[in-house]
């Protein structure tokens, strides 16, 4: 019946990926200013600069602190005009014109110009640059294809690739490209994760680590000044505990809810249920830098051993669908014809037997400690997972820590298999798959293919398909890589997760994005 619901609302309201379950303002309602909104979250933020942070929590903070030249169009995968106004592209795509948009200033008062965006981008691209960290390129890659940054004058930026790229613009409006203020970078050098200025519609104030994060209004912000005074990012592990805040009106927004939560809100008219389809994958992953995990029959025995129908009909109360690739079914050149890999205890023990381990073995699996959007209830998931595996043979001793811990030894490769996931920041499939398969992602500390999957195969098509310009090859180049990444099975795929939040009736046109971010610039409180 849940299900029913959200899937109903969700087919109604697709083509503004959208869907709000409950009451809303009324259209004659007007925004007031003033307020603090709380936002009730599962986890803290790990770094708070945007070519720093690999996790979803840093992200719904940045997203607020900072702007870049292009952004998705709200609650969509749409691109459009951010800081940069307008460009244009020459005839082999090689060259981008942007012209910026003037009067923007960051947070320090320091004017944004050209000049300033070709310091930010060269500080993700260029090794020269003083304040360039090889750490960025490993975080995320997505624009390992610009060559060259340049200011014309003041307002006129020029960017080089080194070959086309299709996933260009979609990186472009992603957080890695976003804009830092140089005055800020200069003069907290490795500290400005700490001290974050950008161009949004709030300001850093203050971190409380493991408690909260406090962002404040920009009252220069280019698109009008925010109605909220501040936001407050508010650390609450539990999901029950989060959901009292919301309910007592301590928090008018949260994250990271469990069906059942889902269930109270859709009863309550003081709150509302909001919910985007899943652009995301929650996964099991096994490092195949490891023994066992180094053989194929093995990983496909793991595949063989989970039963993924009964994780999302009991810990995601079926708001969730099955995942058989690493890309969500709504992404361009998702490959249907693969046939996923079926519940058969039988054959998992025959595949571990032939891998010689005929009586099974011992391992670990990593469970992460907090909730997450593609995974409400990790730790009922992984014991779960544990009993499907010891049915075979597998025994698996579950492991966690702290959130922030728990992805740097992740990041290290120090699991044997470990539970994750990954939330798109657009409609380009590369970004999947270039930070979770390419082999330059596998390279500890700081590696985002946590499998540890170094494919030679893999790695050409992810390559091709960047700068593939062609659609409908670049998607067949799309649907072959996936064929690969089944067959050598360096994860099980678990789901793709709706995404849900609840608000108080009372808290207005929050932008609830796609890629999991929240953002609050036209946000206001009854």
């Amino acid at each position: 019946m849940l299900r029913a619901l959200i899937l109903a609302l969700a087919t109604i309201l697709a083509p503004v990926l959208v869907m709000v379950c409950g009451l809303s303002a009324a259209a004659s309602d007007q925004p007031r200013d003033g307020g603090t909104l709380v936002f009730a979250r599962g986890a803290d933020a790990t770094f708070l600069d945007p070519a720093m942070f690999l996790d979803g929590e840093s992200h719904k903070v940045i997203e607020n602190i900072f702007d870049g030249l292009a952004r998705f169009a709200d609650g969509s995968l749409r691109v459009e005009p951010g800081l940069a106004e307008s460009w244009d592209v020459s005839p082999d795509g090689l060259v981008w014109t942007f012209s910026l948009r003037q009067g923007v200033l960051f947070h320090d008062k320091t004017p944004f110009t050209a000049q300033a965006a070709a310091f930010s981008l060269a500080r993700r691209t260029d090794p020269k640059h003083p304040y360039y960290r090889e750490e960025f390129g490993k975080r995320d890659s997505s624009l390992s294809m610009i060559a060259k940054v340049e200011a014309l004058d003041a307002r006129r930026l020029r960017i080089t690739l080194s070959e086309p790229s299709a996933a260009f613009l979609d990186a472009l409006a992603s957080h890695s490209a976003y804009m830092v203020s140089p005055a800020a970078v200069q003069t907290w050098g490795d500290e400005f994760s700490r001290h974050p200025v950008g161009t949004g519609a709030f300001a850093f104030d203050s971190w409380q680590p493991g408690e909260r994060i406090r962002l404040v209004r920009n009252p220069d912000y280019w698109r009008g000044a925010p109605h909220l005074e501040a936001v407050v990012f508010e650390v609450v592990p539990g999901n029950t505990e989060r959901f009292l805040l919301l309910k007592t009106g301590q928090a008018q927004a949260m994250d990271g809810l469990s069906p059942d939560i889902v269930s109270d809100v859709l009863k309550r008219r003081d709150l509302l249920l909001e919910s985007l389809p899943g652009l995301n994958v929650g996964y099991l992953a096994m490092n195949m830098g490891k023994p066992p995990f180094d053989r194929i029959e093995v990983r496909r025995a793991v595949n063989h051993a989970i039963n993924k129908s009964s994780l999302i009909k009991y810990h995601f109360q079926d708001l969730a669908m099955p995942a058989k690739n690493p890309i969500p079914p709504t992404l361009p050149g998702y490959n249907d014809a693969v046939a996923d890999y079926a519940y058969n205890p039988a054959e998992a023990r025959r595949l571990l037997k032939e891998a010689g381990f005929p009586q099974g073995f011992t391992t670990t699996l990593w469970a992460m400690p907090v909730p997450r959007p593609y995974m409400p209830q990790p730790e009922a998931i992984a014991a779960s997972i544990k009993a499907n595996l010891a049915a075979v043979g597998i025994l698996a001793e579950l492991r966690s820590c702290d959130w922030q811990t728990y992805l740097a030894r992740v990041y290290n490769g120090e699991h044997d298999m470990c539970l994750l996931g990954w939330v798109g920041s657009g409609a380009d499939p590369d970004h999947f798959f270039h930070n979770l398969f390419d082999s330059v992602s596998a390279v500890a500390p700081h590696a985002s293919n946590v499998a540890f999957f170094r494919n030679a195969e893999a790695d050409a098509l992810i390559r091709a398909a960047r700068r593939t310009l062609d659609s409908g090859r670049r998607e067949e180049e799309y649907r072959e890589l996936q064929a690969i990444i089944h067959d050598q099975a360096p994860w099980v795929p678990l789901a793709h997760a709706s995404q849900l939040w609840a608000r108080s009736a009372r808290a207005h046109d929050i932008v609830f994005m796609p890629s999991e971010a929240v953002l609050f610039y036209r946000a206001w409180l009854e």
